[in-house]
């Protein structure tokens, strides 16, 4: 499938924003990488804004996707929190991992309520799958999912700061740990049913 000239853009901005930073990089800059002309972005995104966004809308959906895939692939829910944390020490522990996209655009451009909004949006729906993985194995702990939450983020954000990925498995061994403490009960009250 033939890459659209929106994408196009959306796909030259995004690696500009994620490595050097949303406020470091100007239009000029974007329609330069992208080689479009400005009538060209300002008609497929008409601010600045607005082509933020939509790379953040871009990168959650393609978490979403990765996520979804562990999902989907690993059989049993502490294999899913086990693989969850893996694929992210895989991203962490490349040069250009520079943590939560997210999070990073929060601490930007949070005065733009569309780039906190699709950042909230992908926190809560991270928080779901964990709430997800969680209720597959008969827990509903909503605390639980919050902590496996944490966990994640947490990950994120220690990686980024202090460059040392081995941090994801240090998350991802705690994660087992919560995901055993929550899950275990569950399964003794049904044998005991």
């Amino acid at each position: 499938m033939k890459e659209t000239i929106a994408d196009h853009i959306l796909t030259s901005a995004g690696a500009l924003f994620y490595r050097e930073g949303i406020r470091a990089v100007g239009i000029d800059r974007i329609i330069e990488e992208a080689n479009v002309a400005k009538a060209t972005l300002y008609r497929h995104f008409p601010s600045k804004e607005h082509l933020v966004a939509a790379y953040l809308e871009a990168r959650h959906e393609r978490v979403m996707q990765s996520l979804q895939e562990v999902l989907d692939t690993e059989p049993s829910p502490r294999d899913q929190i086990l693989s969850i944390f893996e694929r992210l020490y895989e991203k962490a522990d490349s040069p250009d991992f520079r943590g939560c996209a997210f999070a990073l655009a929060v601490a930007e451009h949070g005065d733009s309520e569309k780039v906190s909004t699709v950042a909230r949006t992908h926190k809560a729906m991270v928080r779901d799958i964990f709430a997800a993985v969680l209720a597959k194995a008969g827990c509903t702990s909503e605390l639980a999912a919050a902590h496996l939450s944490l966990l994640y983020e947490g990950a994120l954000a220690t990686v980024a700061v202090g460059r040392e990925p081995s941090a994801v498995l240090s998350a991802r061994d705690c994660a087992l740990s919560v995901f055993d403490a929550a899950a275990i009960p569950h399964h003794l009250n049904r044998k005991q049913a």
